[in-house]
């Protein structure tokens, strides 16, 4: 009997023209870590009484198909995920081209997303799903991931995948020592780590069903919030979270002037950290921001994807 591995696990996405309608074709073979999205159905406790001490069989709850994927931040397919996060990009060049993702869109488009196990052989797909958060951190070494919270409408097994020959596109990824971070465009320095959670705070459409689904999944106030754990060096961060100075923070990955991946957090307030002493080693502090809106600029983040993709 088949066993399913990982290893041999793939996962195909393509945009939905009407939410919940599965694409019959247009699907991205996508790269991917490890994903926990899929179809959960809870029972609830019988409440009948007067036929005795054992109780009647449970009642099936409404169906949720939720969960989290981890992606790798790389050149090119990670230009998909920001799309359902932040809406369709505007994209300027040819041959080099720059895509720019801004926050605050009022609708967001939908994703089929196909995950197969051709070990069993078993294809899941979900149908509906919405990005509903994308969380980066960043670090000294490593791979460079995103963590994508989704929300979807359903799920259905397949005996056969819906794309045989779906479209691929080459990996290359970013690695986190390829990482910097800025404040006002300058370097910030003495960063141990940092972290940023771009979130639509999606509210699902709970209505009366006779399937138990969901009928949609829409955006309400954003959020942008992060930390930033820093060496104890000078007082830069330290006058700004106290005199409620909001800063430009800006995140990015970098291979070269053609391949570059860039997180722009507005404008930033730092709340003020309590510094405590626990040794003769150096003393560490945590900034844990928020983000708003920047009138300067009518948005709170904005994304800059630079690759050889045409467009999304």
């Amino acid at each position: 009997m088949a066993r399913a591995y990982g290893a041999n696990a793939s996962l195909l996405a393509a945009f939905e023209s009407t939410y919940g309608s599965t694409p019959v074709d247009g699907y991205w073979q996508l790269p991917f870590v490890s994903t926990s999205l899929g179809s959960e159905q809870g029972l609830i406790a019988n409440d009948l009484i007067g036929l005795g001490r054992d109780p009647s069989a449970p009642i099936r709850d409404v169906i949720k198909v939720e969960g989290d994927m981890v992606v790798p931040l790389d050149v090119r397919h990670i230009g998909l995920w920001l799309k359902a996060l932040l809406g369709e990009p505007t994209s300027l060049g040819t041959g080099v081209v720059t895509h720019t993702f801004a926050s605050g869109k009022p609708s967001l488009p939908s994703l089929t997303l196909e995950t197969g196990l051709p070990d069993i052989p078993a294809w899941f797909v979900a149908s509906g799903v919405m990005v509903n958060s994308l969380q980066v951190g960043f670090a000294r070494s490593g791979a460079a991931n995103a963590t994508v919270g989704l929300v979807a409408q359903g799920e259905m097994r397949r005996t056969t995948t819906l794309d045989d020959t779906p479209a691929t596109r080459e990996l290359q990824r970013f690695n986190q020592f390829q990482g910097q971070i800025l404040r006002e465009g300058q370097a910030l320095g003495n960063v141990v780590s940092a972290q940023l959670t771009y979130a639509n705070n999606l509210e699902r459409i709970e209505t009366i069903r006779s399937d138990g689904k969901i009928d949609g999944a829409d955006p309400t106030v954003a959020s942008l919030t992060g930390n930033l754990e820093v060496r104890f060096a000078d007082t830069t961060l330290i006058d700004a979270a106290t005199n409620n100075t909001p800063l430009e923070l800006t995140f990015g990955y970098a291979i070269d002037a053609d391949h570059r991946l860039t997180f722009i957090a507005h404008e930033v307030y730092l709340p003020k950290p309590k510094l405590s002493i626990s040794g003769p080693g150096g003393i560490q502090a945590t900034f844990e921001w928020q983000a708003a809106k920047a009138t300067s600029v009518a948005r709170m983040f904005t994304v800059e994807l630079v690759n050889d993709v045409s467009s999304y």
